[in-house]
């Protein structure tokens, strides 16, 4: 299915130092190739986007983002929908985090500051709180830890099709030989092709792509036997087995902080304004 194209709105100012962009990006579509004289985050508060640059696709999350130096090429979009947010930062401002793309962790506090700001909107009001939540974001961009990776991504047509059906289908079981039947190709030549545009084995990023939706189906409220059943995991042991080693401890832990997060975040929303 063909992905359609976003125009970016036409009022948009240039940062000084920063400009927030709230949008909700609909399944299959994305902003094409474009650049800026500015750096820009990329972020999703909910869902999953698609960020390509030369050279480089990959797919994150809401415990990620996509930094983007000013003047690099770059397209954004979502294949299941996504809440975008965007932040532009003035060259000056950015100084300091990456000179180079690259996927930064995003704390609790980060993602909680970037939704302040873009509540906030672009006027700082009288006090300078607004300047106080921008400059704590920038420092928290300049601290917050590089990741190896997002979950990378093919650019060829036939290596799109599968891993978008392995998106959607995570517990599909067929093979590299059962997928070069349905590509029109033999098992040897869809996995030399797939670690050659993707830059890992199929084996280990269908691995990573079960991870990766994981962290996305427990974030959104999914119990931990749910979502090893989801993903095609034999047992809820094997996969908290799994996420452990990968993740760093276990998808109870990480699902009780994000539940937590999200409550002390509805509390700060409901309070009165005193």
């Amino acid at each position: 299915m063909a992905w359609s194209t976003i125009s970016a709105p036409p009022d948009a100012l240039p940062p000084s130092p920063l400009t927030t962009r709230a949008q909700s990006i609909p399944a299959r579509h994305q902003f094409p190739d474009h650049a800026h004289d500015w750096h820009q985050l990329v972020y999703a508060i909910d869902g999953v986007l698609t960020i390509s640059t030369a050279g480089r696709t990959f797919i994150t999350s809401p415990e990620q983002a996509a930094w983007l130096p000013c003047g690099i090429v770059h397209r954004v979009g979502s294949l299941l929908g996504a809440e975008f947010r965007s932040l532009w930062i003035a060259k000056d401002a950015g100084a300091g985090i990456d000179t180079e793309p690259s996927v930064l962790a995003v704390s609790p506090l980060l993602k909680a500051l970037i939704v302040e700001a873009s509540d906030l909107g672009q006027e700082d009001d009288a006090e300078g709180y607004r300047s106080r939540v921008v400059a704590l974001i920038i420092d928290q961009l300049r601290r917050a830890p590089k990741l190896p990776a997002a979950l990378p991504w093919p650019r060829s047509a036939p290596l799109i099709r599968l891993c978008e059906a392995l998106f959607l289908e995570p517990a599909d079981e067929r093979g590299a030989d059962d997928w070069a039947r349905e590509l029109g190709m033999s098992g040897r030549t869809l996995t030399r092709r797939f670690e050659a545009d993707v830059g890992t084995p199929l084996r280990t990023w269908r691995r990573r792509l079960r991870l990766f939706r994981a962290v996305e189906l427990l974030a959104g409220g999914m119990s931990v036997t749910d979502t090893a059943m989801e993903l095609g995991y034999s047992s809820a042991s094997a996969f908290i087995f799994a996420f452990r080693e990968e993740m760093g401890e276990s998808p109870h832990a990480f699902a009780q902080l994000n539940s937590a997060h999200m409550a002390g975040r509805t509390a700060r929303r409901s309070s009165p304004v005193r």
